[in-house]
């Protein structure tokens, strides 16, 4: 039977939701500006539907209480829910988090996932514990990660799965089937902490495989950031270069066929775009300004 539930998230979930049956009886959204929300309050009525700036954990617990819902969600709540509220539902809570857990707990699976060079991950449902991201494990949907993927295009990538996945949870205790729960082995947890300046930061040392998978990892936004002829120079599109001038150490740059060229350690790679000092830049104006830099320092 259709379940009664507490959503917290995106809208998107909780318009599939709704449409598979469920009672939303409440949905707190974790963005002003996300798409559906217009729908979702045009479907469950404005009161129904809050923003999370409009109001607190502490006073959402006793409307939930109140609402006495079967299940509580999240879809995309970036912070912990209180384990107070969690047990307001009679089943407790759900999430689904976008990696294969316990691998990449944390804010940024996505970064995390292409950072580490992993060929493949994936989407868990999960039970919400006190702790982020640490819940026993009720399902998991697996991905191949390509290759030429930015953080953007894999979060793109793992939307459906873990759409699909939340709803076929979901859909099982509706059914009073749920699933059986897999504890974390805690020995393969992994962390996916959001990149500080220092992470994003490029290390020209480094061989040509990790800056560019730091590259993909960063892109499009915060995207991975240089200096060149003192211009703060984010690198949001790379690629591997064949032919640059030997005697380039780690870090210099060159225009080789119409390319800004940057030695790595072990060869050099291709600036294809990026920004220059929050300006858009295609290869082009890159090559430019590494041209600019290098007639600087010969004069």
């Amino acid at each position: 039977m259709p379940l009664r539930i507490a959503f917290f998230g995106l809208p998107l979930a909780a318009l599939l939701l709704h449409h598979d049956g469920h009672d939303i009886a409440l949905a707190v959204l974790s963005r002003e500006d996300s798409p559906g929300k217009r729908r979702l309050r045009r479907l469950l009525g404005a009161d129904r539907v809050l923003l999370r700036k409009e109001t607190t954990e502490a006073e959402l617990l006793p409307r939930v209480r109140a609402l006495a819902p079967d299940l509580l969600v999240s879809w995309f709540w970036t912070r912990r829910l209180p384990m107070e509220l969690v047990n307001a539902a009679r089943l407790g809570g759900i999430g689904v988090h976008p990696s294969l857990l316990p691998r990449h707990r944390g804010p940024d699976p996505y970064f995390a996932a292409i950072d580490a060079g992993d060929t493949e991950t994936g989407v868990t449902a999960h039970r919400i514990a006190a702790e982020y991201d640490t819940g026993a494990i009720l399902g998991q949907r697996r991905l191949a990660i390509d290759p030429s993927w930015n953080a953007w295009k894999l979060a793109r990538a793992l939307d459906r799965p873990s759409l699909a996945l939340l709803r076929e949870t979901v859909a099982l205790y509706a059914q009073g089937t749920p699933p059986p729960e897999l504890p974390q082995d805690e020995i393969l947890a992994t962390r996916a902490d959001a990149p500080d300046d220092e992470a994003c930061e490029l290390r020209w040392a480094w061989p040509t495989e990790r800056i560019l998978r730091r590259i993909r990892a960063l892109a499009p936004w915060p995207g991975a950031f240089t200096e060149i002829d003192d211009a703060l120079v984010v690198v949001t599109e790379a690629r591997p270069a064949d032919a640059y001038p030997r005697v380039l150490l780690p870090g210099e740059a060159a225009v080789v066929d119409g390319l800004a060229v940057v030695r790595t350690g072990d060869g050099a790679v291709a600036l294809v775009k990026g920004r220059i000092e929050d300006e858009p830049a295609d290869a082009a104006a890159l090559a430019a300004l590494v041209a600019r830099a290098r007639a600087n320092v010969i004069g």
